[in-house]
């Protein structure tokens, strides 16, 4: 496939119309493996990834080509300053920048392919013990994150308190919205004002990956035993609080089991689990920016389980 002349990315204002063009990779993908080939790269056997926001395409086993359009260029600053950033610091693998550049207004990275399989895809499969296992090299993974100097991500916008003050802003019409059960959205305002006192506003901040979910990071069994291999996708990347990115992984892969949870909170470094952390959590988790508890808690039957916010915490957090 080569790009002719008139091919060019287009000007995309919202969402829908970027996806209904990602969903078509026969419009961009020539455009993208020119790009590739401008890098003197190796294009014979491109791998359209379907999933995700961006259009990204792998090349070969080495590398993956992620082209952001103009209305997400934030996230292509997130990225390309959270991979240079963290380069050398973490005990897990992640991407390295081989390449970058700009084609019609729209910026790209060209990254390093990671070895190891999909958390989403094995996840599920586990042994209870794997999971424990793996929870805890998580909890690990987000701490020494967290202990890297900011550097050119301390500019990284919104900063931490204008978006948590947003956040709350908007927290009972989001959860209105999204279709919170009333006996839950009944309990918002105690937990938004326990949140202006259990949350620092201005406390040192930390790198936030927020989003440390199975589709984010890769896995692979040696001896029986699984291990974290690899942490990719740092568009999202914010500076702030530490205890947000331990939401990810609670609401996804926790379940409410207290040995998870207990394997989770202690790789990370708490050792106690006492009310004002969960209660803390419970509010990070309906202010987190992708916050959509019908969708994110994966604990089975939880709506019938839990009568208000409080037993939703102990649910949520158990142990």
């Amino acid at each position: 496939m080569t790009a002719t002349p008139s091919q060019q990315l287009p000007h995309v204002t919202d969402a829908a119309s970027l996806r209904a063009f990602r969903s078509a990779p026969s419009q961009w993908l020539p455009i993208a493996l020119d790009i590739a080939r401008s890098h003197g790269l190796d294009i014979s056997a491109p791998h359209v990834f379907a999933t995700g926001t961006n259009l990204v395409v792998g090349l070969g086993e080495a590398l993956i080509l992620k082209i952001f359009p103009p209305l997400l260029r934030a996230q292509f600053i997130s990225e390309r300053a959270s991979l240079m950033q963290l380069a050398g610091r973490l005990h897990l693998p992640i991407p390295e920048i081989a390449a970058e550049g700009v084609r019609d207004g729209w910026p790209y990275l060209v990254i390093t392919r990671l070895a190891g399989t999909l958390g989403s895809e094995v996840w599920p499969s586990l042994p209870e013990d794997q999971k424990e296992r793996v929870l805890r090299q998580i909890g690990e993974t987000i701490a020494s994150v967290q202990r890297a100097p900011l550097g050119a991500l301390a500019q990284i916008e919104p900063r931490w308190d204008d978006f948590m003050r947003r956040q709350m802003q908007g927290c009972k019409a989001r959860h209105e919205r999204l279709g919170l059960a009333p006996k839950f959205r009944a309990g918002l305002d105690d937990l938004l004002c326990d949140a202006a006192q259990l949350i620092p506003m201005d406390a040192p901040p930390v790198i936030l990956i927020g989003e440390y979910i199975p589709e984010n990071f890769l896995l692979a069994c040696d001896d029986g035993q699984w291990s974290l291999k690899g942490l990719f996708d740092f568009g999202d990347v914010l500076t702030g609080w530490r205890d947000y990115d331990l939401l990810g992984p609670s609401a996804f892969m926790a379940a409410g089991r207290p040995g998870r949870v207990k394997s989770l909170l202690e790789g990370f470094g708490y050792t106690k689990l006492d009310f004002a952390l969960k209660r803390r959590l419970m509010a990070l988790m309906l202010l987190h920016r992708a916050s959509d508890l019908n969708s994110h808690i994966c604990i089975a039957g939880w709506q019938e389980r839990a009568d208000d916010l409080v037993e939703l915490q102990e649910l949520v957090w158990a142990g």
